[in-house]
């Protein structure tokens, strides 16, 4: 099996198999969960047992299930902000390379501005003032981190807007927006398919660093994030409630940079490298 054109090795693979059963996890969680998210099971921090594999949490839901359905929410909310950010840094970088310098120089500048405030602090002042609501915390973290993609997308796409197909394009009369979308598009593609990897592990970890700050996903909603906040004070019992949210995160996260790992590996190769390998 092939993907992108060259066989994933061990590594990839075993990025795709953590990645794909997560995703597993997230797109069956109804029916794999054997408890609903917020359903109250069991006591407080109950044990392990055959009835409850990962024991229950502070308030006695069980925590397999609460992982499960947080494997939804988590991943979802990670990918609808890293696919925004997205749209929004490239559409912006694009347009500063090709639009000319006024346009190069006023949207800079305005990144310049947003980057100068720390990323942490600034997300917490605008989840503060508007609340944590899922649709504020999503457009705030992709607005917040288009800044970084806005700025990758940027210098990739300077070194195409000069070449001599662009030019040609130019003088033909094309339109700005065809430009953008036939020539330069097309030609920066491959280093931001590595970047939207890296973003999404970003906005994964920052999405449950939000969480457990408790200005994340909240409750009822399963988190990780928030699952081990809620559970942290069971490691002073020395019970192992909050370790299964945090080894979630691990694996996700792990499993992603190894998929990226690969592709990376493949941008590096030169172009005449056979796709057998």
């Amino acid at each position: 099996m092939k993907i992108l054109g060259y066989k994933p090795n061990a590594t990839a693979w075993l990025g795709i198999a953590i990645v794909g059963f997560f995703i597993f996890l997230a797109i069956f969680a109804p029916w794999i969960a054997p408890h609903g998210e917020a359903e109250i099971v069991s006591n407080t921090w109950a044990p392990s047992s055959s009835a409850y594999w990962m024991g229950t949490d502070n308030i006695g839901r069980d925590l397999l299930s609460r992982i499960i359905y947080g494997a939804r929410m988590t991943i979802s909310v990670a990918v609808i902000t890293t696919i925004l950010s997205f749209m929004i840094g490239m559409t912006l970088g694009l347009l500063a390379a090709t639009g000319g310098q006024v346009i190069d120089q006023l949207l800079s500048r305005v990144v310049d501005v947003m980057l100068s405030i720390p990323l942490l602090v600034f997300a917490l002042i605008i989840l503060s003032m508007f609340g944590s609501s899922i649709p504020t915390l999503i457009m705030t973290i992709a607005i917040l981190d288009s800044t970084r993609v806005f700025r990758l997308a940027r210098a990739v796409a300077m070194n195409v807007a000069v070449l001599e197909y662009v030019e040609a394009a130019k003088l033909r009369g094309e339109g700005l927006w065809w430009i953008m979308r036939r020539e330069v598009l097309p030609n920066v593609l491959p280093p931001m398919i590595s970047e939207f990897g890296l973003r999404f592990c970003f906005n994964f970890l920052f999405v449950a660093g939000l969480s457990f700050l408790g200005l994340g996903i909240q409750p009822p909603f399963a988190d990780w994030g928030g699952m081990v906040r809620e559970n942290g004070k069971a490691i002073s019992f020395g019970l192992a409630a909050p370790l299964w949210p945090a080894s979630a995160i691990a694996l996700m996260t792990i499993g992603v940079n190894l998929i990226v790992d690969w592709i990376l590996s493949i941008n590096a190769r030169p172009s005449g490298a056979s796709a057998e390998m």
